[in-house]
C-alpha cells in the first residue's frame, strides 16, 4: 500500500564522539574495517577528539561513510548504484588558508571528472569539513550547474523560475547574464569569514544536450536544453558527527527528472502547452488529456537526445526496477531500506511501476545528506 508518504523522521545526534564511535563500528560492522583495527582507531578518535576537540576521517572512513550516506538518503531512486561512488579527497581545501580561485578549480576539475568525456562517473568531492570556530566553506548554488530566470515587470520569469532568487542574489554581487532563457549561472564561493566571489564555469565544465524529437521535426525549434549531468552542491555530508558543507554529488539524471519536472512543471519552464500546440493537441478541455499527451512526448525528446548525443541517461521503468532490486539487497544485508515514497515514484506514470504499491519509511539515518539553508537568505537569531 503506498496511501501516504509519511513525513521524515530524523535520527538525533549523539554528539561527536559518539557519532564518531558508531561510524567505526558500522564500517566493522559491515567488513569494510577490521574488528582489531576499529578498535584501535576508536581510541583513536576518542583521543583526538578529547585533545583538539575534532577528529580527522582515514581516507577509507571518508570513502566508504559517503557511500553509505548515499545508501541512507530518502529521496534518491538511484541507490542500486551506491557502492560505485567515487570520492576525491580535496580536504585540503575550505580552510582558513584557502584561495576562492583555488576551490573553484577544484570544482571544475570535479566536473570534468564527473562528465569524464560523456561517460559520467558517480563523483563526490569532499572539501574541509566544519570545524570548532570554522563553519565550513560553502557555495550558494543548488547544483553547480543551473540556469538563470530573470524577473521581468509583469511577473513572468525568462529562463528557470527556480533559480529566479538564486539570480537576483548574483545580480546583486554585480553578475550580468545574457539574457537568455539558459544562461548558465555562476559558481558562488564562500569561505568562512569571507565575502562570496563569483566564477564563471568554462563550457566544458558545463555540457549540454539539445532536445529534439525522433518524429517531429519541429521540437529543435523550441531551443530547449538541459545540462548532461546533475551535481548536488547544497547539501551537508553528516558523517561520524563531522560536517562537510561542501562536498559536491554527480550522477546521470533520469528522463522524468527533466522531462517530467524541470520542463513541464507549470513552476519551472512550463513547456507541456508548447509541445501541445506544436503536436496540434486541443488545450481547450484538460478532458483532451493534452498535458498527458504533451509530457509522453517531451520525455520521448529527452531520452533520443540524449542517446543521440552519447550522455547516459536512465528512463523511470529502468530506475525503478533497480531500486526495489537495491531494496532486495538491503533486506538480504540485514538492513532495511528507507525512502521517501513521494521522491522514490517517478512523476510519470508513477502507477506503472514497481514501486507504486510498496511501503517506504522515511527515517533519516546517520551517515547523510541533508539540505542545507541557502546562504542569501537572512536568517533569525540561532538558527544553523
Amino acid at each position: 500500500m503506498h496511501a501516504y508518504a509519511p513525513q521524515s523522521v530524523v535520527a538525533p545526534s549523539r554528539g561527536l564522539e559518539a557519532e564518531a564511535e558508531a561510524l567505526i563500528r558500522q564500517l566493522a560492522d559491515e567488513q569494510r574495517l577490521a574488528r582489531d583495527e576499529a578498535e584501535a582507531r576508536a581510541r583513536e578518535v576518542r583521543r583526538d577528539i578529547s585533545v583538539t576537540g575534532t577528529y580527522t576521517h582515514t581516507e577509507r572512513e571518508l570513502t566508504e561513510g559517503a557511500r553509505i550516506a548515499w545508501r541512507n538518503n530518502v529521496r534518491c531512486v538511484g541507490k542500486f548504484y551506491w557502492r560505485s561512488l567515487a570520492v576525491r579527497d580535496v580536504r585540503r581545501l575550505g580552510g582558513a588558508a584557502t584561495e576562492e580561485a583555488d576551490l573553484f578549480e577544484a570544482l571544475v576539475e570535479h566536473l570534468r571528472e564527473a562528465w569524464n568525456g560523456g561517460r559520467i562517473r558517480l563523483l563526490l568531492s569532499a572539501f574541509a569539513p566544519a570545524a570548532p570556530g570554522c563553519p565550513g566553506p560553502r557555495v550558494w548554488n543548488s547544483q553547480l550547474v543551473r540556469y538563470a530566470g530573470y524577473r521581468r515587470a509583469d511577473g513572468s520569469v525568462l529562463g528557470d523560475p527556480a533559480g529566479a532568487d538564486f539570480t537576483e542574489a548574483v545580480m546583486r554581487l554585480g553578475w550580468r547574464g545574457r539574457g537568455t532563457a539558459f544562461d548558465v549561472l555562476p559558481v558562488v564561493i564562500q569561505l568562512p569569514g569571507r565575502e562570496p566571489r563569483l566564477f564563471d564555469l568554462p563550457p566544458d565544465a558545463a555540457p549540454e544536450v539539445l532536445i529534439s524529437h525522433p518524429s517531429y521535426p519541429w521540437f529543435e525549434g523550441l531551443g530547449l536544453r538541459w545540462h548532461a549531468f546533475p551535481s548536488i552542491a547544497n547539501h551537508v555530508l553528516e558523517l561520524g558527527g563531522l560536517r562537510y558543507t561542501l562536498a559536491p554529488f554527480s550522477g546521470w539524471y533520469t528522463c522524468a527528472e527533466i522531462g517530467a519536472r524541470n520542463l513541464s512543471d507549470t513552476n519551472r519552464y512550463d513547456m507541456l502547452p508548447a509541445v501541445a500546440h506544436g503536436m496540434g493537441l486541443d488545450t481547450r478541455r484538460d478532458r483532451t488529456l493534452w498535458r498527458d499527451r504533451a509530457l509522453l512526448e517531451l520525455n520521448v525528446a529527452v531520452l533520443h537526445s540524449y542517446d543521440t548525443a552519447g550522455v547516459p541517461i536512465i528512463d523511470h521503468h529502468f530506475a525503478t526496477k533497480q531500486f526495489v532490486r537495491h531494496e532486495n539487497r538491503e533486506f538480504r544485508s540485514g538492513r532495511g531500506c528507507p525512502a521517501d515514497w513521494s521522491a522514490i515514484v517517478p512523476a510519470t506514470s508513477g502507477s506503472t511501476t514497481p514501486v507504486w504499491q510498496r511501503h517506504y519509511e522515511p527515517t533519516v539515518l546517520r551517515p547523510n545528506f541533508l539540505p542545507l539553508p541557502d546562504p542569501w537568505v537572512p536568517r533569525g537569531d540561532g538558527e544553523a
